[in-house]
């Protein structure tokens, strides 16, 4: 006996202290749990969320990817028709040259020789309709274009 109080008092009264410490650390735990699981829902929605955003952004880029593509094609056939566009140009303009050339080949010999007037305004003629059907042509390619 201990201060007049017997012993297994002493034991059962620690056993209580510590049985009711062993109930509030259950209750501050069940609280947390609580919590926790509470906590979980929103990550679990928060999870979902962004499974979500993700397909939908997977969407996007192969829908950029088609449109670039597709942009892609259509500005390497633009690219090949102004290449050949271009080709054509400098066709016409190298035939415009020679033609240039032979018209003032002939201004030099009718103005050198006076009696040539004849075959040079044959010539002429010949000069005349070459020019009416680089126009016509283009006005054709114009058309079709």
């Amino acid at each position: 006996m201990m201060f007049g109080l017997p012993l297994g008092f002493f034991v059962e009264s620690a056993v209580a202290v510590l049985m009711a410490l062993t109930i509030g650390y259950c209750v501050v735990l069940n609280s947390r749990l609580k919590r926790l699981h509470a906590d979980r829902s929103v990550l679990q929605q928060m999870v979902a969320d962004l499974v979500g955003a993700t397909n939908l952004a997977n969407q996007a880029i192969k829908e950029l990817k088609t449109t670039a593509m597709d942009a892609d094609l259509a500005l390497t056939a633009r690219l090949e028709e102004a290449e050949r566009f271009g080709i054509e140009l400098a066709n016409h303009v190298s035939a415009g040259s020679m033609l240039m050339e032979r018209i003032a080949k002939i201004t030099s010999i009718a103005r050198s020789h006076p009696v040539a007037v004849e075959p040079a305004l044959e010539e002429t003629n010949k000069v005349q309709s070459a020019l009416q059907q680089l126009n016509a042509r283009a006005r054709a390619r114009e058309n079709a274009a």
